[in-house]
């Protein structure tokens, strides 16, 4: 069986999800594994495609290798998949998987992604494998290794795989109209970024640009538009650290301090991309891999987000998490996400009044799982690589969040007393619905503190409900 290793990681042969690669290769010499370092290379296929289009070509099984970044496969990645597409390759018929290594920081969306554009392709998908960047360390994530890759061979001996959803209804974007009601008078005092790839030049960028102009005529604020096709980007992440320890980047194209001063300064930041291959589009992608250490490091965080998306965004499930969580995470206020796929008049006028109301108010909102789990994995995996993720580590301690559960002693003990009186049938007994009582005390003492309640001239009884408790 000829196995093609994608390996998307910018570190090619010293990458640590090639190593996995690398030691699955070994239990299994009935097969052959050739490997495309698209992560180091993707300039060089840009140019010319035809060797990989013949590598893809010679593969019984495709397997992309890469670890995650930002939510999703590493730009450079991300871009080879748009120019397997662009190829005009048949690729039906043959079998697909994926190998990435990540602290399972929303791996799952970048599986996901992959997974969607292996249906696209006609591919053959199979279940992936999500490791930690240190399982291969462990007998364990060696097992691991070796049983996922067993599944494989016995799936495409079989002739088992993933079946690929209902394919979606063709997608119309609905125009905005030409007519409306426009607000006037003077800006407030703020400014807005929107960050956008609008400026491609075909009819999708003119259906986003239409979109842009629409939501900065209805906001009542300074917008500065950021368009991302006419940044001189250098290259991709090649994810070395180097921001993360020094809270510089590697590449000297500006782009660093560009971020900091244009679109981190900002009040808010909106984001407005059209929706390709399933994401956000290799552009916008760039983007958010070049600023790795705001992944980290929440430095817009208090700061309300919004997005214009142009596309199918309905039945996009993935990309949508995607956004909701990238907000959570930042610790930002998600003011909504307004597309043309029903009444683009109304949502883009919706956007821009929660917007508004976000800033006025300088509102804020508790994180969810997607923002708490999020950053529990990152408050954990850098206080073990302080040393090396020195800027990070300085932030972290600055805004308290190695809020590690161990050193709430407090707490600790109290629950070792709650524990010791509900381990006791006689304490229980005397106890009663006293237990209840003790826990609510707390909150109790909060509404005491609370502004009263309006007097009402004919108040509601709120009805006796025998034995009820909350």
């Amino acid at each position: 069986m000829n196995v093609l290793v994608l390996n998307g990681s910018p570190a090619g042969k010293d990458s640590i999800t090639l190593f996995t690669v690398r030691f699955i290769e070994r239990f299994f010499p009935g097969c052959t594994f050739d490997v495309l370092h698209v992560g180091q290379l993707i300039k060089k296929m840009e140019r010319d495609f035809s060797e990989s289009a013949a590598a893809l070509q010679r593969a019984d099984l495709i397997l992309f290798s890469y670890p995650v970044y930002t939510f999703l496969v590493p730009a450079q990645l991300h871009r080879f998949v748009e120019l397997m597409k662009e190829s005009g390759l048949d690729l039906s018929g043959k079998y697909a998987t994926q190998i990435s290594t990540s602290k399972h920081f929303y791996d799952m969306t970048a599986h996901r992604f992959l997974e969607e554009n292996c249906y696209d392709l006609g591919l053959r998908y199979l279940r992936g494998l999500s490791a930690d960047m240190d399982d291969l360390m462990t007998e364990k994530g060696q097992k691991q290794a070796v049983d996922f890759f067993s599944r494989v061979v016995w799936s495409m001996e079989n002739g088992v795989y993933e079946r690929p959803p209902k394919q979606a209804p063709a997608f119309s974007a609905v125009p905005l109209r030409e007519s409306g009601v426009l607000p006037v008078g003077d800006k407030k005092s703020g400014k807005v970024v929107v960050v956008t790839d609008s400026g491609a030049g075909d009819a999708d960028s003119a259906a986003l640009s239409a979109m842009v102009d629409r939501f900065c005529a209805l906001l009542p604020y300074d917008t500065e538009i950021v368009d991302l096709q006419q940044f001189p980007f250098k290259g991709g992440c090649i994810g070395c650290f180097s921001c993360a320890a020094t809270g510089k980047c590697f590449y000297k194209d500006g782009f660093d301090e560009y971020l900091r001063s244009h679109i981190q300064s900002a009040e808010a930041i909106v984001y407005a991309y059209t929706i390709k291959d399933h994401s956000m589009g290799y552009r916008m992608k760039l983007y958010d891999d070049r600023q790795f250490c705001n992944g980290h490091r929440t430095v817009t965080m208090g700061k309300p987000v919004g997005y214009l998306v142009h596309g199918d965004l309905w039945h996009e499930p993935n990309l949508r998490l995607l956004m909701e969580a990238r907000a959570q995470v930042g610790g930002n206020y998600l003011a909504g996400i307004a597309g043309d796929w029903g009444d683009p008049d109304g949502e883009i006028l919706q956007l821009a009044k929660q917007l508004s109301w976000a800033l006025e108010h300088r509102y804020e909102e508790p994180q969810n799982f997607y923002g708490v789990g999020g950053l529990k994995i990152f408050r954990d995996l850098i206080y073990q690589m302080q040393g090396l993720m020195k800027a990070d580590h300085k932030f972290y301690k600055q805004h308290g969040f190695y809020d590690f559960p161990q050193k709430k002693k407090g707490r600790i003990v109290g629950m070792y007393a709650v524990g010791a009186l509900m381990g006791s049938e006689k304490l229980r007994r005397k106890a009663g619905g006293k237990m209840t009582e003790g826990m609510t005390l707390p909150y109790r003492r909060i509404l005491d503190r609370a502004p009263a309640l309006p007097k009402r001239e004919s108040p509601e009884e709120e009805p006796a409900v025998a034995g009820k408790k909350d």
